[in-house]
């Protein structure tokens, strides 16, 4: 019961953070904007993050499709680390660590998956 509740609180947190910056991406919000100018990002790559972002959060929560999942996860954990580095680089502060925060979320969400949400090995040999 414990590790469902884990589950489902640690993606669903994930799933709305990413909604959320995935509007305020594909808006075009101000603070979206300056953030990627300031950290030296082009705005085409806004777009691309935010058309993934809103579909990684899509498919954490929906049922089935386990090998989609696993690319969500991956794409997150990439653009996570890679948010990281670039508020770094830009001197954030404090600021760069934020995205680990959603990193570590993400990490639950991985580890307490249900069974029904996991891939598995298809036993073909290449």
């Amino acid at each position: 019961m414990a590790r469902n509740v884990a589950y489902w609180v640690s993606t669903g947190l994930v799933a709305a953070f990413s909604a959320f910056a995935a509007f305020a991406y594909l808006s075009g919000s101000q603070q979206a904007v300056e953030g990627f100018a300031h950290v030296g990002y082009p705005q085409q790559l806004r777009i691309i993050l935010g058309i993934a972002k809103l579909l990684g959060a899509i498919t954490l929560v929906v049922p089935g499709l386990p090998k989609l999942k696993e690319w969500a996860y991956a794409g997150f954990t990439f653009a996570w680390i890679a948010a990281c580095v670039a508020h770094y680089l830009a001197k954030d502060g404090p600021k760069a660590f934020m995205p680990l925060i959603l990193l570590v979320l993400l990490a639950v969400s991985y580890v307490t998956r249900p069974a029904s949400r996991v891939l598995r090995a298809t036993g073909a040999v290449a």
